[in-house]
């Protein structure tokens, strides 16, 4: 569960838009992720989506009417918007985006949304031509140079049955820009971060390579929560099927060789490295520039090691965390890498389990001190205690350099 999102109160403003029918489980997303939600809409939305549903996912009341029942202190889309972490539009018509620019509120949603202080994210869905519109495309650039955070939309099919620019971000994207608007003060505020994640794949032949089981789960884990935190994060990333996290600078590589080069030019400014990626050690000393045959009865591989990335940075002042996926003799292997590499953290799990799933049990090791283990947890939540910890490391080198 996303801290950034524990506890948070978003009012989600819902408008007459056929993309009504995504937010739902974009508002279900929010809730499983800790939010406390607060549905409004207007008029319009109602056709696409009824409030009923609404109210069901969160238990509680939604407005659709401007004039509703004051009860005690709360003073309906008064008290809705005042007392709001963060507003959402979605999904935001070209209507509702000329309301929003230019301050009417003669509806649920745009009267919440003059009343709430807190930041605003609006989610474009129209037809085409309506959002390439100049009327439109002014609208939006009014709201951004307010603060406003404007999610796609995205080229694709349309309710009209063409395809163009219009459709509305997914609710998994409009969950992240979410957590990426509440986490922009966060403790990693002002801080550059390199996370590496998956696998590589090194070419045997055209068509072939050599790689591992690495789905990319945790380094994204880690890059996601680091965003949230605030910092400025960049992943570089060998192949996976995961989607790119919303505001995380994604840097797609293939082979070790990319990978080092990336983690050299990447590191250069930032202040913490977390080598997250299964890089493979070895790659075919020759490939071969046409597809093997299979011809002979057995194949022959001659390998070389590849570069040992996280002991070639040696930049000062970096923070290096890495990560030692064993099979056995774990804590041996993992303190001797430690030790090695010149590491201020590394994370160690078993390979077998880890690979692939959705959990982690991981042991957490620093020089000098004895080994954390921490139990089994989602990725998300083992992301954060790594984090926790890397924060740790931060405030003492800050603390040691400003004696």
């Amino acid at each position: 569960m996303p801290r950034v999102l524990t506890g948070k109160r978003i009012v989600v403003g819902v408008t007459g838009g056929i993309a009504a029918y995504k937010v739902p489980e974009f508002v279900r997303r929010l809730l499983q992720a800790g939010a406390i939600v607060d549905v409004v809409m207007t008029p319009a939305a109602t056709d696409f989506v009824g409030p009923l549903t609404f109210q069901a996912l969160t238990r509680r009341p939604v407005q659709v009417t401007t004039v509703g029942a004051w009860q005690g202190e709360h003073a309906g889309h008064v008290t809705l918007g005042a007392e709001a972490d963060l507003m959402v539009v979605a999904p935001a018509t070209a209507d509702a985006l000329a309301r929003l620019a230019h301050g009417l509120a003669d509806d649920a949603v745009t009267l919440t949304a003059l009343a709430c202080p807190a930041p605003l994210v609006v989610a474009p869905a129209m037809d085409h031509h309506m959002f390439r519109h100049p009327a439109t495309q002014a609208n939006l650039e009014l709201l951004r140079s307010r603060g406003v955070t404007v999610v796609g939309p995205h080229h694709g099919p349309l309710a009209s049955g063409m395809v163009g620019e219009g459709r509305m971000a997914e609710p998994e994207e409009l969950v992240g820009a979410v957590r990426a608007v509440l986490g922009r003060s966060g403790s990693l505020r002002e801080r550059r971060v390199v996370v590496t994640a998956g696998p590589t794949r090194e070419p045997l032949d055209p068509v072939r390579f050599l790689s591992n089981h690495s789905s990319g789960k945790m380094g994204y884990a880690l890059a996601e929560v680091a965003r949230d935190r605030g910092a400025t994060t960049t992943l570089i990333s060998g192949p996976t099927c995961l989607p790119t996290p919303y505001g995380v600078r994604r840097i797609d590589v293939e082979t070790a060789a990319e990978m080092a080069r990336a983690v050299a030019t990447e590191t250069t400014d930032a202040e913490v490295l977390v080598m997250c990626a299964a890089v493979a050690d070895f790659r075919p000393r020759a490939p071969s520039p046409e597809k093997i045959k299979k011809q002979a009865a057995s194949l022959v591989l001659e390998l070389e090691p590849t570069e040992d990335i996280l002991a070639s940075v040696r930049r000062p002042g970096l923070v290096k965390v890495g990560f030692a996926a064993e099979t056995e003799r774990f804590l041996e292997h993992a303190l001797e890498k430690l030790q090695r590499k010149g590491l201020d953290l590394l994370v160690l799990n078993d390979a077998r389990a880890t690979m692939g799933a959705d959990t982690a049990q991981v042991t957490l090791l620093r020089p000098g001190a004895p080994p954390e283990p921490l139990p089994e947890l989602p990725k998300d939540e083992v992301a954060e205690r790594i984090w926790d910890a890397i924060e740790a490391l931060l405030a003492v080198r800050k603390t040691g350099e400003a004696r």
